[in-house]
């Protein structure tokens, strides 16, 4: 059987990207489709951009630092529309560099979200079917909310990096890498964090010993950490929005930030046919 592609890869993240470009660089014909940025969570919603919050995060402390060490230093206030506007431009060079790799290698990219059809057909969502030989799914995972009411009112991971205005206040919901690494970040920026988590330690699956140890460098830091707490609703007035947690405590945030693990993002691949696909 001919097909029109040796390997069909659904999804333009740093691992598609990477098996496009290797095993078209070994000879295969390869399409690639992503309906969203080129780069995926890690160049544009993740790893990179996170990365510069974290440098952007760690200037005052360095400038206390030096005033001890007999420095006149003055720092301003964050400016966060600037962050915005530097972070931007960057995140445009990397996805232009990932475009060109992808081009350079003779990769045929396509700006459509694509679903299986079949075991060697995709369906793109401008209707077109393409067969390949194999197809790779490539999709990662996506941030969600909670299942609670008001749950709308917050932001999720995706979305901080697009703020207008960072908060003057911000409860950070989860006690995973994710949720501790931005209660730090926005820390560092000068926001008023609290942080909810309902296990009995953050950072499950760690080191105990480095769990304890960073819990108490974050709240010696000001962050306010408050375990096996949860939140059972979120209310938006015009103070703000109204938390109120399993402990019985109500407060108000002026943002809530839900980050409580990525599952799959993989709604409407069409999964659901892999079982019929095969004997």
């Amino acid at each position: 059987m001919a097909f029109d592609y040796d390997l069909f890869v659904i999804g333009g993240g740093s691992g598609g990207v990477r098996a496009a470009r290797v095993a078209a660089g070994l000879g295969a014909k390869v399409a690639l489709a992503e309906d969203s940025r080129m780069g995926g969570t890690c160049v544009i919603r993740g790893c990179v951009p996170k990365k510069l919050m974290v440098f952007a995060s760690e200037y005052a402390p360095m400038a206390e630092d030096a005033a001890a060490y007999g420095w006149d230093v003055t720092l301003g206030a964050f400016h966060w529309p600037n962050f915005q506007r530097k972070l931007g431009a960057e995140l445009d060079r990397l996805e232009a560099v990932y475009n060109g790799l992808l081009e350079k290698s003779g990769v045929q990219v396509f700006a459509q979200r694509a679903a299986l059809a079949d075991a060697h057909s995709v369906r793109l969502s401008d209707g077109t079917v393409k067969s390949a030989k194999h197809i790779l799914i490539a999709t990662g995972g996506r941030p969600i909310r909670p299942d609670i009411p008001g749950a709308e009112h917050g932001i999720v991971s995706d979305d901080i990096f697009n703020l207008p205005n960072l908060p003057k206040s911000i409860l950070i919901v989860g006690g995973g890498y994710i949720a501790c690494e931005f209660a730090c970040i926005l820390n560092g920026l000068g926001v008023e964090v609290a942080q909810y988590y309902r296990g009995a330690q953050i950072l499950r699956g760690f080191d105990d010993e480095a769990r304890g140890l960073i819990c108490d460098q974050m709240r010696a830091g000001g962050i306010n950490i408050h375990m096996g707490t949860d939140v059972r609703g979120v209310e938006k007035t015009d103070a703000g929005l109204v938390v109120a947690a399993t402990n019985g405590e109500t407060r108000v945030f002026e943002q809530v930030f839900f980050a409580t693990g990525p599952p799959p993002n993989t709604d409407g691949l069409g999964l659901g046919l892999w079982g019929s696909m095969w004997p």
